[in-house]
C-alpha cells in the first residue's frame, strides 16, 4: 500500500472582495475586513485585525495584536508596531514608523543575552484617531495619541500627543496651525467664534484649547472607538480604547495659555512636556 500523503491545511476563507498579493505573509489569526486589499511583500502579524475596504500598501509591516479600523490607507513600507490602534479613515502615508519604547536596549550584560522583542510592561501604546493623516517619513514616539482629523507632516517626529484638527511639522513636531476634514487649512490662529471652512463651509468652535466640528448643529470632537474595533477587541479578549482615557489626558496636561490667551499644546520650555518626550523611540515588535 502506499503511504498516505496529508493533505495541505485547509486556508481560511476570507470576507467578500479581500484580495491578497501572492507573496504577502498573513500569519494565522489575521482578521481582514470586506473588501481590503493587501499589496505586494506585506507582512502581518498573528493578532492583527484590519478593517473593511482598507489598502495595505507593498512592503508594510503589521506587528502582532495591532487594529485598525474601516476605510484606512496605509502607503508602502510603513512600520506599525506592538501597540498601536489605527481608528477609521486614517491615512498613514510611505515610510511611516511607529515606536512604542521610550529607552530601549538590546542586550543585558550581565546575562549576555538579548532582551526579547514582545510585547512587555515598557510597551506604550498609540492610537491614531479617525481621519488623522500621517505625512510621508513621519516618526510617531510611543505613548502618543494623534486627535482626530489631525494632520502630521512630510518628514515630522512626532514627541507629543496632538489635538483634534491640529497641523504639526518640523522635528520635534511643532503646532503649525488647523486643518479641516477636508483637508484645507484653517489657519495658524483662530477666532474664539465660529469658523467656517473656505473649501466645504464645515464650521469649527474652539472650545477649551480643543476645536470643535459643529456637525448637524452638534459640536463633536468624537473621541469614538470604531465599531470595528470595539467588537474585534472583545472577541479577541482585549479592552478597547475608552473615550474617557483622552479627555483625562488632554484635561491633565492641559492647554498652557501665554499672556495673550492663544492656547499652546506644550511647549519645550515646559520641564513636564521635556520629561514625556521620548529619548530612544525604538520598538519592541
Amino acid at each position: 500500500m502506499k503511504p498516505s500523503v496529508p493533505s495541505p491545511p485547509r486556508k481560511r476563507p476570507q470576507p467578500a472582495g479581500v484580495r491578497i498579493h501572492p507573496t504577502a505573509i498573513i500569519e494565522p489569526g489575521v482578521r481582514l475586513g470586506a473588501g481590503t486589499r493587501v499589496w505586494d511583500s506585506v507582512h502581518i502579524r498573528s493578532g492583527a485585525t484590519i478593517g473593511e475596504d482598507c489598502i495595505i500598501g507593498e512592503k508594510t509591516y503589521i506587528a502582532y495584536d495591532v487594529m485598525i479600523g474601516n476605510l484606512v490607507k496605509i502607503n508602502a513600507m510603513v512600520y506599525v508596531c506592538a501597540g498601536v490602534t489605527i481608528e477609521d479613515m486614517a491615512m498613514i502615508s510611505a515610510g511611516t514608523v511607529f515606536t512604542n519604547d521610550r529607552f530601549p536596549r538590546a542586550a543585558i550584560p550581565e546575562r549576555a543575552a538579548l532582551i526579547t522583542s514582545e510585547p512587555t510592561e515598557q510597551t506604550l501604546r498609540t492610537i491614531v484617531r479617525r481621519g488623522t493623516t500621517i505625512g510621508a517619513n513621519a516618526t510617531i514616539g510611543p505613548g502618543l495619541e494623534l486627535g482626530e482629523f489631525c494632520m502630521v507632516g512630510m518628514g515630522a517626529v512626532v514627541t507629543k500627543s496632538v489635538r483634534p484638527f491640529q497641523l504639526v511639522v518640523g522635528c520635534p513636531a511643532r503646532l503649525h496651525g488647523w486643518v479641516c476634514v477636508c483637508g484645507e487649512p484653517l489657519g495658524d490662529t483662530l477666532p474664539s467664534g465660529p469658523i467656517a471652512c473656505e473649501r466645504c463651509a464645515r464650521s469649527y468652535v474652539m472650545t477649551d484649547g480643543i476645536l470643535q466640528w459643529q456637525h448637524g448643529g452638534r459640536k463633536t470632537h468624537a473621541h469614538s472607538v470604531s465599531s470595528w474595533l470595539v467588537q474585534a477587541g472583545l472577541r479577541a479578549g482585549r479592552s478597547a480604547v475608552r473615550p474617557a482615557t483622552v479627555s483625562r489626558r488632554w484635561r491633565d496636561e492641559g492647554a498652557r495659555r501665554p499672556s495673550d490667551g492663544t492656547p499652546r499644546w506644550g511647549g519645550p520650555s515646559d520641564p513636564a512636556s521635556a520629561r514625556r518626550a521620548p529619548a530612544g523611540m525604538s520598538d519592541h515588535r
